[in-house]
């Protein structure tokens, strides 16, 4: 039978003990076979869709998307909203920033203010 040898004795003679042998043939090491657990980042509500206080907007390492108006940003820099509204990302382009905000109605009223004062000044020009 596999793993049975015939052994000499100290004392002389012949002995029968059991001896383990390999059933397998033997595997190598590796330097590979980990992996982290998925963190799920990334852009959770996008542009013009309706959010909740306390709705997450953003998941994210680091500041790569800044909190604005009604946003609010937690320590591991998770944007999430500070009142209901709408979700408006904007990107200011001389500090080179992104920048997410929460408006109560589905316009921005920055860019209305910022469209009537061109339409003002156009009506003074003509």
């Amino acid at each position: 039978a596999r793993g049975w040898l015939a052994r000499a004795s100290p004392l002389g003679g012949e002995l029968l003990g059991a001896t383990r042998t390999a059933t397998k043939m033997a595997g190598g090491t590796t330097k590979n076979g980990r992996d982290s657990n998925p963190k799920f980042l990334g852009t959770k509500l996008f542009g013009g869709q309706a959010c909740l206080a306390g709705n997450i907007i953003v998941r994210q390492r680091g500041t790569k998307i800044h909190p604005g108006v009604h946003v609010g940003m937690g320590r591991d820099h998770t944007l999430f909203a500070l009142n209901a509204g709408y979700v408006h990302f904007s990107v200011d382009s001389h500090k080179k920033r992104k920048y997410v905000n929460v408006f109560p109605t589905r316009d921005n009223p920055f860019v209305q203010k910022r469209d009537a004062r061109k339409q003002l000044l156009a009506a003074k020009m003509r």
